[in-house]
């Protein structure tokens, strides 16, 4: 990944919504919210205005007036500038096109697993599956309700987001049953393991035997 001048994800979201027209950045929160993308990046609100201003100091949006609406503080209009769509093309190209290297807190939870002992394993991956669940049929839910007044292009994102829920349901319940069952290689030695605290001599009695 690139380094950018304006590295915030929200800085993204600000450019997506100021390339449909000037608006000033309460506008701009409001549309945002409006369209769930704190759903889809990690937002934080309270780093709006800086962003705006970060957004501005770099040339991608400029100040075109300042609108005052009744006793309110006057605010300030901004709109994209063709630096601000060449940055906003170029970095949905890369979250698109390039593949993250930072691991998913799961899988760092899941390289730890074994201090737990299988037991512990079972009943959190079995908390996790029945959570992953309700997560794709509320997902499932917003899409149905969603599909009538949006094209599918603007909807790709909840799609995936089901795709990729329903998929890890399926891993999580597919361990599950090596662990219930027992057929995990090592799953006796595992939890004496845990039970003792004392590794066996011999590392093979982890290791499934081919």
């Amino acid at each position: 990944m690139k380094r950018r001048k304006v590295g915030n994800l929200l800085g993204l979201a600000v450019l997506s919504v100021v390339l449909e027209r000037p608006m000033h950045p309460y506008e701009m929160a409001t549309m945002l919210k409006e369209r769930g993308k704190d759903a889809d990046m990690p937002i934080k609100w309270g780093s709006l205005y800086t962003v705006v201003a970060n957004l501005e100091k770099h040339r991608f949006i400029e100040a075109v007036e300042s609108v005052k609406d009744g006793r309110r503080p006057e605010r300030t209009v901004y709109r994209i500038t063709p630096a601000g769509r060449e940055e906003y093309e170029d970095w949905v190209r890369e979250l698109v096109g390039t593949v993250e290297t930072e691991p998913p807190r799961f899988r760092s939870g899941l390289s730890m697993l074994g201090i737990l002992g299988p037991d512990q394993a079972i009943s959190l991956l079995r908390q996790r599956a029945a959570q992953l669940d309700e997560r794709a049929a509320k997902q499932q839910t917003a899409l149905d309700r969603l599909r009538p007044l949006m094209p599918r292009m603007f909807l790709i994102e909840v799609e995936y987001d089901i795709a990729m829920t329903e998929a890890e349901a399926r891993w999580v319940r597919g361990f599950l049953e090596e662990l219930t069952s027992g057929a995990l290689p090592g799953i006796e030695a595992w939890r004496r393991w845990y039970e003792t605290g004392e590794l066996p001599d011999d590392f093979g009695e982890f290791v499934e035997e081919r």
